[in-house]
């Protein structure tokens, strides 16, 4: 049975073999963007560009393939990276496709460069409004490889990480690799403005500074900015996130987020998913805004608004974590019970005895699993006017607030 062809072409000029010029000359059809097919004059077949809406293309692709033309793909570098395979793919079983892959622009950039490629994490905003994989490649790897939408790739991104404050990456911005008019230039963020890029561009984030604090677990609480008092002890912190169960591809929300202290953490386990920071005052909003770039936890989303209303446009919840507001009302939690997915699970913190026995209830009539933990934490502190044998201050333990965290699952 002949078989579609994805043919990747590589950069500039690029290197195929004969074999694959001779599929490419004798194609019925070849499809392919206007600049890969204007490399191709010989073609005997029809040219049919690339374009959008891209399902059209493949719908005609299809049709002609369907009624036993010779059909061939032309891609820029290898075909199932950040290219047209994966579309096909939705389409076509693989058995209607072969994929020659060859030189990619990540694979290039990395030799211009004399980077290993394998230390770069890749993503594309090639036609993506969602800026979000980006950011969640920065939060994690110092070298992040970007996959642009034309002249304006640049631009976009440091439009974006300058709206953030993000100073902790460069940009190194490689243009029309493998022709004779190759440039490479490196901006800092505040350099990019004014400055025009060639429609073809790979951008290199390179960091080059680590975040004042380490995204990870059990952050302490001195290292967040917050209000005093209003933040989710560290320990408290840690039997929330435990209790929550946190998976790779979560989404969660943290709804009262005040410091922002939980989403951060949250994000550095929900490191493929979603994570949005709920929080209504102004003033905490920007302490959170402070805190991701001090964490360098960037994929963490702020929405700042009233609840419910402003839970409306977020995608539904893997996990929540509820951290404050029950005392103005239930409707909140019900609202959140109402939206999390089946078979998740949220989580509530609470000092007021009225606010437990309010979520209980709630529980209890959705008939969903949940247990209580009383956390009660005492922290070693000094004693300035006790000095023992050695010199020292003697120590003392000085009780924290207990908090109760109710936890409960949401049946399949």
């Amino acid at each position: 049975m002949e078989k579609i062809h994805v043919i990747g072409t590589g950069m500039g000029s690029g290197c195929i073999t004969e074999e694959l010029r001779s599929l490419i000359r004798d194609a019925d059809l070849v499809v392919g963007g206007s600049r890969l097919l204007s490399r191709f004059p010989e073609t005997k077949g029809k040219g049919l560009t690339i374009k959008s809406p891209l399902e059209e293309v493949i719908h005609q692709l299809k049709g002609d393939f369907e009624s036993g033309k010779r059909v061939v793909v032309l891609a820029d570098g290898d075909p199932l990276f950040f290219g047209i395979g994966r579309h096909l793919l939705k389409v076509f079983s693989p058995q209607n496709l072969t994929f020659y892959p060859n030189v990619t622009a990540l694979q290039a950039a990395a030799a211009t460069l004399g980077l290993p490629w394998d230390q770069v994490k890749t993503v594309s905003i090639h036609g993506r409004d969602d800026i979000w994989p980006l950011l969640r490649a920065m939060t994690f790897f110092d070298f992040v490889g970007v996959y642009t939408s034309g002249e304006d790739g640049p631009g976009r991104i440091a439009r974006e990480l300058l709206c953030r404050g993000i100073d902790t990456f460069q940009l190194v911005v490689l243009e029309n690799l493998g022709y004779e008019d190759q440039r490479i230039r490196e901006f800092r963020v505040d350099e990019v403005w004014g400055q025009s890029f060639f429609l073809l561009n790979f951008v290199l984030l390179r960091r080059v500074k680590p975040p004042p604090v380490a995204l990870k677990l059990g952050i302490p609480d001195e290292r967040f900015v917050h209000e005093r008092g209003l933040i989710t002890k560290r320990e408290v912190r840690s039997v929330g996130l435990a209790s929550l169960q946190v998976e790779s591809g979560d989404t969660v929300w943290d709804l009262g987020a005040g410091s922002g202290s939980v989403a951060i953490e949250a994000s550095y386990l929900a490191r493929d998913g979603r994570v949005y920071a709920v929080e209504k005052e102004k003033s905490r909003v920007e302490m959170i805004k402070e805190n991701l770039l001090r964490t360098g936890a960037y994929h963490v989303e702020v929405v700042h608004g009233t609840m419910p209303e402003c839970l409306q446009p977020l995608p539904d919840p893997h996990k929540i974590f509820f951290g404050g507001g029950l005392a103005s009302g239930m409707g909140v939690l019900e609202e959140a019970c109402h939206r999390l997915r089946p078979g998740g699970r949220i989580v509530v913190h609470t000092v007021l005895i009225s606010s437990l026995e309010s979520s209980l209830a709630l529980f209890r009539g959705l008939d969903w699993e949940h247990d209580i933990v009383q956390v009660h934490v005492s922290r070693s502190t000094p004693i300035s006017s006790s000095i023992g044998e050695r010199g020292e201050a003697e120590m003392m333990l000085k009780a924290l607030n207990p908090v109760f965290v109710i936890s409960a699952q949401k049946p399949l």
